[in-house]
């Protein structure tokens, strides 16, 4: 799982602080709408919804307009339409897939701007199916250490059961089975480590190596895919070397 961490953590601090405000909280608000469409307005009987509340507090999403988001899920979308969640799955150059996650109340419209932007990166539509059977899905969690010693809340981590952990600066971040993330995430935070994200993401179960002309391709793909409004995120199999990933953090 090196490398997947930082670029994680770069994707996120940089959606928090992009200046396109409004296309964030128009991200941040499908998902708090999807969350609870799903699995209901209480977020202590709901962890997506409790991590999408937490995403948009710290975003600066305004109060009522989080609100609003999460009551479009019990009752549909001003025209009655429901979000719908899809998975589209694609080739970059020099054979790099990616998983495309999508919510959408329009999969026409989703499937066309993504098509679209992928042929004009170079990129293909795959087959459902063919790219997915490289990634497995894990708990993903990420601590601000805050002066704690990050080989102590690797051990408890991993006492609690997390199959791997990383540090990136001040940040230790954990990897658990999917079925494990919520408890796993409450034994830290009971602990007294600072959770910052608790998430579902998908991990590459064999990285590929490209040089770094070939993957700061990759990343800029990913960062336009990841801009276009009915995107959730994108995941690769590349993997990003320390020193791009420098490059990209400044």
């Amino acid at each position: 799982m090196a490398g997947h961490s930082r670029w994680a953590q770069i994707k996120r601090q940089k959606a928090v602080t992009d200046a396109k405000r409004g296309q964030a909280f128009t991200k941040l608000g499908r998902e708090l709408t999807i969350a609870a469409q799903h699995g209901g307005v209480d977020p202590s009987a709901n962890f997506r919804l409790d991590q999408a509340m937490a995403k948009a507090k710290a975003a600066n999403m305004p109060r009522d307009r989080i609100d609003r988001a999460i009551q479009r899920g019990m009752g549909g979308n001003s025209d009655g339409s429901q979000l719908e969640e899809i998975t589209y799955e694609g080739y970059a150059r020099d054979g790099a897939g990616l998983l495309i996650e999508v919510v959408t109340d329009n999969r026409n419209r989703s499937v066309a701007e993504i098509r679209t932007t992928l042929n004009r990166l170079g990129g293909t539509l795959a087959e459902s199916g063919s790219v997915a059977w490289q990634f497995e899905t894990h708990g993903a969690i990420e601590i601000r250490a805050n002066g704690a010693d990050p080989e102590e809340i690797e051990l408890s981590a991993i006492d609690m059961g997390a199959v791997d952990v990383e540090h990136t600066d001040h940040f230790v971040h954990v990897y658990t089975e999917a079925a494990e993330l919520a408890l796993v995430k409450t034994a830290l935070e009971n602990l007294g480590y600072s959770v910052t994200t608790a998430e579902l993401t998908m991990i590459p179960t064999a990285p590929i190596l490209l040089n770094d002309d070939q993957t700061s391709r990759i990343v800029g793909m990913v960062d336009r895919i990841e801009e276009i409004d009915d995107v959730r995120r994108v995941h690769t199999n590349v993997e990003v070397s320390d020193t791009l990933l420098e490059h990209i953090d400044t």
